[in-house]
């Protein structure tokens, strides 16, 4: 009886961890799959010229954590309120030459020392702050892989773009969870 209790306990624990971090994976996802749909996104009464087309999404194979891709995207701001990838409001100072701009990467844990063992790196968020520099904050811990590709679509009629967003999370310990999204760009000139 003791035997069973024990094991029913430690894969209740087993459960709980891996809802745990499919749940902050979730999270990841909701923010990258938004920054995504939001790129490119040009303000009816913007009066910008905008030469560079690809300067609305940037996405950098191979460039932090393990191998990690990173991703930045850029954007004119709404007439409503905006919001960056932490909830703050966006305006005008928060912004380089009319854009917004939303980066994620996975980097190493921060404040941890050299030889002790993580769980995994940090995702982290890429803004601007109020005197449009790029700010840094960490989302979430456990991610050890952030993978980014761009699924080529037969039509090219569109000018939207299909990104395969892959994420592995870990507990640092008995887990290694490999999860995947795809998202579709809606703003794209």
């Amino acid at each position: 009886m003791l035997k069973t209790s024990a094991d029913l306990l430690a894969k209740q624990i087993e459960y709980e961890k891996r809802q745990a971090l499919a749940s902050e994976a979730d999270r990841a996802f909701e923010l990258i799959g938004r920054a995504l749909r939001v790129a490119g996104y040009r303000n009816i009464h913007s009066k910008q010229q905008r030469k560079q087309k690809d300067q609305f999404i940037q996405v950098q194979k191979k460039s932090g954590y393990r191998g990690s891709d990173s991703l930045m995207v850029q954007y004119e701001l709404s007439t409503e309120v905006d919001f960056d990838c932490i909830g703050n409001v966006l305006n005008q100072e928060r912004t380089q030459h009319g854009l917004a701009r939303q980066g994620f990467l996975v980097d190493r844990q921060a404040g941890i020392t050299k030889g002790t063992k993580v769980n995994g790196g940090s995702l982290i968020c890429q803004s601007l702050d109020r005197q449009g520099r790029v700010q840094n904050t960490t989302l979430m811990n456990g991610v050890n892989v952030l993978l980014i590709e761009e699924l080529v679509t037969p039509e090219k009629l569109s000018p939207q773009k299909l990104f395969k967003v892959s994420l592995q999370m870990t507990d640092g310990a008995l887990f290694n969870i490999d999860l995947e999204r795809t998202f579709s760009t809606r703003n794209l000139p």
